[in-house]
């Protein structure tokens, strides 16, 4: 094989080795558990192997690290469900074997934790209550007795008139709600994934009526065979290839409960990844009890308020949304899951009015106003607030916001389904976190982190109205801001709430304002209706969503910039001014570069420009291998680099072509000694 005489060539391998690895490879080409068994590692250890070959050799592609990441996600998700399950028999044998069978069938994305949990229970309630009284422990006994006891008479003749009409699964409701107070999930959650999805997957199997033990330990061979992949049987065999080492899991930090003494603290059982999500949603559920799934008494008094009352057009945004939303979450989860697409789109929903409201009450404070019918009628408002309020559902789900590895709905897999522009979400995320305070701290480090992807790359997307912003801002030479580098160590001062980032100025005619007072012009923006174009020429208002975007940006750069040079440039501290004028002045003036590009390409090609004209000793493969080390990168920032449209290539070419080429000027002027000394206004950055 070609390719792979290729990879050993450029691993430097030995012959012997090559052809030991031919052999292994031949022989293991069914499923990632024969990879494991040969080279006599566990999972993690094999994972852990190849991302450090990576590292050090730069080898893996693409396609094969999205691979693994996906395959490591579903072995954690299996991994974590395990370690809640408990075997007992044979019996728990066929139930364990069957679970994983059934997550293969309806999830179309395996690493959702919930809902892989919340088919778990559905296949314990299905076994439990074929199981032998005298195996049972004495609450689950007492939660079947009635569905064991003798049909009556009465029964049995509607048993009989019933035998036309096609059987539907018997779902046992009170076991099935033991089973989820004992767990701390949702019931009603749980009752629609055993209706729409668990029931359908028995009918698959005619296991619908059967009161046998179900036998597919075949059917869950064949399945794990032809997707190559993990055997989820291996963990009830205790197979050591799967299996975590026990000081591992003795690690993991326990979970707090509320209303416990401080003596049964140490009773309280590590904390897993499916009590952590159990414990978010609970909390999320909680937060919104008090919350209807309409307008309170008050948010309906502020639509009233309104020049133009916005209400029906809310409803019938929610409605279009709703649809929307429920369709694409079945799409990437599972085509039985669309129904839980609309439990979460109502959370989704709850939220949103929750915060709006707190946002229209904060705003009244502010401005002293109560008609907000501009904000109120701006459709890219409200679809944000609703985007943003799902994100938070969404990541709550997703396993409390702390886990940062990529599933198929995970951001900005909202903004696609809305069809909503990163700039316009960007705007809403800091007044949303401001907005609740009950938000748990994982969720609001995840908004956080969306607004750095924003920022970084997802705002810079063709099509993005951020470059029609920063095309009208150049030619009508808004006031500008200075700011140095010094006042990045001190917390973000501004005072703009998502009303005035929706509400500044956008596109000519539309977001134009006469020349007025600013408390004049800022009490209107929030309060009127969209005035008409006045007679005399409109002065050219300065955006407030671009002059904050560019702050945040501007403090992310630096901060990146600061951690690679003290990665790198240690031995050279004075060329890290350098590299961030030319990073900041490419940033502010040469935007285009960052179009359909990442912030830590340019960030990275700054570096090896000033290295190389200051005649320091820096390679790119030394830049990069240091990047790998920075929290948050991905390896495509830096192997798939866009060069001209639809052409990709790794970032030494982007340098060399694109980057170079447009900044060659600026960047020789950086040659000369005198350069370390630039004053303290070059150092300056504006917007």
């Amino acid at each position: 094989d070609a390719e792979f005489v290729t990879l050993c060539k450029s691993l430097h391998v030995t012959d012997l080795v090559c052809d030991r690895a031919w052999t292994l490879w031949k022989n293991v080409q069914e499923s990632m558990d024969e990879v494991t068994v040969c080279i006599d590692a566990y999972v993690k250890q094999f994972m852990a192997l190849v991302r450090k070959l990576d590292v050090n050799m730069d080898t893996i592609s693409t396609k094969v690290n999205s691979a693994l990441t996906r395959l490591e996600k579903k072995y954690d998700v299996t991994l974590a469900l395990y370690q809640r399950f408990e075997k007992e028999r044979e019996i728990m044998r066929s139930c364990w074997t069957m679970f994983l069978l059934a997550k293969g069938r309806v999830l179309q994305m395996e690493d959702d934790l919930v809902i892989s949990f919340q088919l778990l229970l559905c296949t314990l309630e299905l076994f439990i209550k074929r199981c032998p009284p005298d195996l049972l422990q004495p609450l689950y006994k007492s939660a079947i007795s009635k569905v064991q006891s003798p049909p009556t008479r009465a029964s049995r003749r509607n048993q009989s008139k019933a035998k036309s009409r096609p059987p539907e699964p018997e779902v046992d409701v009170q076991l099935l709600e033991t089973l989820c107070k004992e767990n701390e999930c949702n019931a009603e959650e749980v009752k629609n994934v055993y209706q729409t999805s668990f029931s359908a997957f028995l009918d698959s199997l005619d296991l619908s009526r059967s009161q046998d033990f179900p036998q597919v330990r075949d059917a869950i061979v064949t399945a794990s065979a032809l997707l190559r992949d993990i055997d989820g049987r291996l963990f009830f065999d205790g197979d050591e290839t799967v299996l975590v080492p026990k000081v591992e899991i003795s690690q993991v930090e326990r979970t707090p409960k509320k209303n416990l003494p401080d003596e049964d603290t140490a009773l309280i059982p590590p904390q897993t990844p499916i009590r952590a999500a159990m414990t978010s949603i609970q909390q999320l559920r909680g937060d919104l009890i008090s919350t209807g799934d309409q307008p309170s008494t008050n948010l309906a008094t502020y639509f009233k308020n309104c020049t133009v009352d916005p209400t029906q057009d809310v409803v019938k945004r929610l409605e279009t949304l709703g649809q929307t939303f429920s369709q694409r979450f079945g799409q990437a989860v599972g085509p039985r899951c669309v129904i839980l697409g609309k439990q979460r789109f109502t959370l989704g929903v709850r939220l949103y009015y929750k915060v709006m409201e707190a946002m229209l009450e904060s705003e009244e404070k502010r401005l002293s106003v109560q008609n907000f019918s501009k904000l109120l009628n701006d459709s890219t408002f409200h679809t944000s607030l609703l985007a943003c309020a799902l994100e938070v559902v969404m990541a709550t789900y997703g396993g409390g916001g702390g886990d940062t590895a990529e599933t198929d709905v995970c951001f900005p897999w909202i903004l696609d389904v809305f069809s909503l522009a990163a700039f316009d979400f960007y705007k809403v995320i800091e007044s949303f976190i401001k907005a609740d305070p009950t938000l748990s701290k994982d969720i609001v480090k995840h908004l956080e982190t969306c607004e750095n992807l924003i920022m970084e790359r997802i705002a810079w997307r063709t099509g993005s109205p951020l470059f029609e912003l920063l095309k009208q801002e150049h030619e009508g030479g808004a006031a500008e801001q200075v700011e140095t580098p010094a006042s990045f160590s001190q917390p973000l001062q501004h005072n703009h709430t998502a009303a005035d980032l929706y509400l500044s100025p956008m596109r000519p005619g539309l977001r134009v304002l006469p020349h007025e007072s600013t408390a004049t012009a800022s009490s209107q923006a929030s309060s009127q209706a969209p005035a008409q174009p006045a007679s005399q020429t409109p002065r050219h208002r300065k955006s407030n969503s671009l002059s904050l975007f560019y702050k945040k940006l501007y403090r992310l750069a630096y901060t990146r910039l600061k951690m690679l040079c003290s990665y790198l440039l240690s031995s050279h501290p004075e060329l890290e001014p350098i590299i961030w004028t030319l990073f900041q002045h490419t940033l502010q003036h040469e935007y285009e570069l960052m179009r359909d590009r990442h912030l830590d390409q340019l960030m990275m090609s700054a570096m090896y420009a000033i290295c190389k004209v200051k005649s320091v000793d820096l390679r790119f493969k030394t830049i990069v291998t240091a990047y790998k080390n920075m929290p948050n990168t991905n390896q495509e920032t830096f192997k798939h680099v866009l060069i001209t449209e639809g052409h990709y290539d790794s970032i030494i070419v982007f340098y060399n072509q694109v980057f170079m080429q447009r900044l060659k000027t600026n960047i020789l002027q950086y040659a000369s000694t005198r350069v370390s000394h630039l004053p303290c206004q070059e150092l300056q950055f504006h917007f």
